[in-house]
């Protein structure tokens, strides 16, 4: 098994085990509707075994960045619809990542008045809006009839993604965003049936991957998590803790048969990973590289022991359109500019050189 070999994802076969992490590129305008650069962007990166999308929002209030894209209105989904077909033009496969911000995230950004998290606890420091930065604002703690709401707004936006033409969608259950929110002590104080035990705050992130997984298929439903990640004042230093919700979470979808579970962790062979790996007994998608740029090396060792069925890639995907080739064939690679990462039109985003002959 290297990175360069054929895998099938529930119903998705991959040419290869390379896969396009979910990157925030705020280029969507206000609208939320994908546009000509977004389309070129994703077509350009065809050639990756799978390309899961930037988080785009179930709702309004979900919304978490300035010129984030949404699938909520007609014009958002027909927008993505212009980037799906671009991609299977070229061959290639292109999940949605259906991302609820939760708490970060401000009404200068949203224009709802609100911002909704499992409890009334604000993120330390602040956002960026479309006026200014500002501190963020303490969230509303949903109530326990509420919730069923929030799981059918994950529903609406994962059907909305199939009817836009993606192959499938990965439901953004990491870094400090509203579904990783229910899985830590610090984030989520509750005393009703969704927090408190490991159990209790597994539960609500397990009825949301449910109950897409039983609309779309799960065969095209994918949850990515980021156990003990600690970022936005998502703290998971607990390490038994972490290891109880984490197994409560994989043991209460893995007889869903998912498509697949992506986890971010910087120790990919480590207890918890492997751990979490064994209890959800499907694929595993593997990232390394939040803190640091993930390797050729490092993505190869991945695959070759044996730790994961697929490596995530985020920076050298930015970067580099043809990464595929660029790591089959050992050549140089582009240099990612970060300057670039969120800014507006096509610099640094669409003009990143193929590699020429």
């Amino acid at each position: 098994m290297d990175l360069f070999s054929p895998l099938e994802l529930g119903d998705l076969k991959l040419s290869n085990r390379l896969v396009m992490a979910p990157l925030t590129r705020s280029r969507s305008g206000k609208d939320g509707v994908p546009n000509a650069d977004v389309v070129e962007y994703y077509r350009q990166r065809a050639s990756l075994g799978l390309i899961v999308t930037e988080g785009t929002y179930p709702s309004f209030a979900g919304q978490g960045f300035v010129r984030q894209p949404g699938l909520v209105t007609e014009e958002q989904i027909a927008g993505w619809k212009n980037v799906t077909d671009a991609v299977h033009a070229e061959g290639g496969l292109i999940i949605a990542q259906v991302m609820h911000a939760g708490r970060v995230t401000h009404p200068g950004t949203t224009g709802v008045d609100y911002v909704e998290a499992p409890s009334a606890i604000a993120v330390e420091g602040e956002t960026r809006t479309y006026e200014r930065k500002v501190p963020y604002p303490v969230p509303h703690a949903l109530g326990t009839e509420e919730l069923p709401r929030i799981v059918e707004e994950f529903v609406t936006a994962s059907r909305n993604a199939i009817a836009a033409g993606f192959d499938g969608v990965e439901l953004h259950g990491a870094n400090g965003y509203l579904l990783h929110e229910f899985l830590a002590p610090t984030s989520n104080i509750r005393t009703d049936n969704y927090g408190g035990s490991p159990e209790n705050r597994a539960r609500f992130v397990i009825e949301v991957v449910t109950a897409v997984a039983n609309a779309i298929g799960a065969e095209k439903t994918s949850l990515r998590i980021s156990p003990s990640h600690n970022i936005q004042g998502v703290i998971e230093s607990d390490a038994a803790d972490t290891l109880a919700t984490y197994s409560a979470l994989a043991e209460g979808i893995a007889p869903l048969g998912l498509s697949s579970l992506s986890i971010l962790h910087h120790e990919p062979a480590g207890e918890l990973v492997q751990s979490i790996r064994k209890a959800f007994n499907g694929p595993v998608m593997l990232n390394t590289g939040f803190g640091s740029i993930t390797t050729y090396e490092e993505a190869a060792r991945v695959l070759a022991t044996g730790l994961g069925e697929a490596v995530v890639v985020g920076r050298p995907a930015i970067a580099n359109p043809d990464l595929v080739r660029r790591w089959k064939e050992e050549l140089p690679l582009n240099e990612p500019d970060f300057a670039t990462f969120y800014t507006e039109g096509p610099q640094g985003y669409i003009d990143y050189p193929f590699w020429k002959n």
